[in-house]
């Protein structure tokens, strides 16, 4: 069975129908195997049959809203894009930290015009469009808040509001997990 990761957006972990223990419920209840979170942000990991991910997009996005109240955007990746999209080391020799704060944002629209990394400046160096995993891949400088500030302005202005953003970091975590579900 394929494994996914379910990238939520707009879930905090203060939300009190937000928490990891939940979401997993949601994504039990529709029958998902293996379900894993990772992170307190809204990844879920998870195995399902059926290989339709707009399909299972909108099944996730209603199934939140139903039970917890919840209308978050759900955008699914497969252990296999996401595995590529690491592989391909969009950063080489960069560290994520403050000033190098190195980002993937997912798009949900599948017919997304690529970004041209140079088209303006968005307040962060977009590095490239990975056009296999839909994601934005930047580097923003986390001390100039405003500079970050413009930067998430800018995604959402051009992609509106089917993007998640997940830290460098998270995205290799989310690897790992599914990983880990793999093993199983």
């Amino acid at each position: 069975m394929p494994l996914f990761a379910a990238l939520l957006r707009g879930i905090a972990p203060s939300g009190t129908n937000m928490t990891n223990d939940k979401l997993r419920g949601v994504f039990e209840g529709l029958g998902f195997e293996d379900v894993a979170s990772v992170v307190s942000s809204g990844n879920i990991v998870f195995r399902s049959s059926p290989v339709d991910a707009p399909d299972l997009e909108q099944r996730i996005e209603q199934a939140l809203a139903l039970e917890l109240g919840i209308s978050s955007r759900s955008l699914l990746r497969s252990y296999s894009e996401l595995r590529a999209l690491v592989d391909s080391d969009p950063f080489p020799g960069l560290t994520h930290q403050s000033t190098t704060y190195l980002t993937a944002t997912f798009i949900k629209d599948p017919s997304a015009p690529d970004v041209v990394a140079d088209q303006l400046d968005p307040g962060a160096t977009v590095v490239r469009y990975d056009p296999a995993a839909r994601a934005i891949l930047a580097i923003t400088d986390n001390s100039q808040p405003e500079r970050a500030r413009r930067f998430m302005l800018w995604l959402e202005a051009s992609h509106g509001n089917g993007i998640t953003t997940r830290s460098w970091l998270t995205v290799e975590r989310i690897i790992k997990k599914l990983e880990t579900v793999a093993k199983r």
